[in-house]
């Protein structure tokens, strides 16, 4: 029988979730499969919302609190926080961030890994890094010669980058499925308003979330599609897909 579908997404601050991967979240886990989250930082070099809500030394401990709240209402958990430093992910020692995602794939052994893409979606310097850091450790994660006390090897079946394109700039397209990179192209309209809730939940960063959902028109639209890329996996029979996990191996 298959067993539970297990998707693994991986970021750099409270509020990429959201932004990127909200509504298969909250689909995914309704069919029931596990989603779990790992984010690089607490987002600590982040604005604490006009008027802030905390003081500086607070934000670290608001903003994790805001990403469990939205993670809660996606159905995300477990939530794993490497603690790192915004703006500094790319300083992190390679072979220390390694060891604890291999820990974390080779725990949760997914199916599907999801991550920014190479120009880490907007070229933030966290985003580049956390998608060199995930590639690297979802290869290590499959060679028992890395980390053996860290449990046992594990291969990630399909590998997913955020889009060339935007969300708030993908409604804009003539014919979106035929933009290169629209490989996963999923209808969450019915998962919308968990999406929008879960981007509320992050109070302190309301500036950027109204400026690139709720100050626009055509808000909806926009919450209602989100795109990934295959980095790798097995072949997409008809691109764009509308299912993350089609062709893969749900036996394991």
């Amino acid at each position: 029988m298959p067993t539970r579908p297990r998707i693994f997404l991986s970021f750099s601050h409270p509020d990429d979730e959201s932004f990127g991967a909200a509504g298969l979240a909250r689909r995914y886990a309704d069919a029931g499969a596990e989603v779990a989250l790992v984010t690089a930082t607490r987002g600590d070099a982040g604005k604490a919302g006009d008027p802030p809500l905390c003081r500086p030394d607070e934000l670290p401990a608001y903003r994790e609190a805001e990403l469990r709240r939205a993670a809660a209402i996606l159905g995300i958990a477990p939530v794993y926080v490497l603690d790192y430093q915004d703006k500094h992910v790319a300083d992190v020692p390679i072979d220390r961030i390694r060891a604890e995602l291999v820990r974390l794939f080779r725990l949760h052994r997914p199916h599907v890994v999801i991550t920014f893409d190479p120009d880490g979606a907007n070229r933030h310097p966290d985003h580049v890094a956390t998608a060199r850091f995930t590639i690297d450790a979802v290869t290590a994660a499959a060679d028992p010669r890395w980390y053996p006390d860290s449990g046992a090897p594990h291969r990630v079946q399909r590998l997913l980058w955020t889009p060339p394109v935007l969300p708030w700039e993908a409604v804009h397209s003539p014919n979106l499925r035929n933009e290169p990179g629209v490989d996963f192209l999923l209808d969450i309209s019915p998962y919308r308003h968990a999406k929008a809730e879960a981007l509320h939940a992050h109070r302190t960063q309301h500036l950027s979330i109204a400026r690139c959902f709720f100050s626009r028109p055509d808000v909806d639209r926009i919450l209602s599609t989100e795109i990934f890329r295959q980095a790798w996996g097995p072949p997409i029979a008809h691109v764009p897909a509308d299912d993350v996990l089609a062709g893969l191996d749900l036996s394991d």
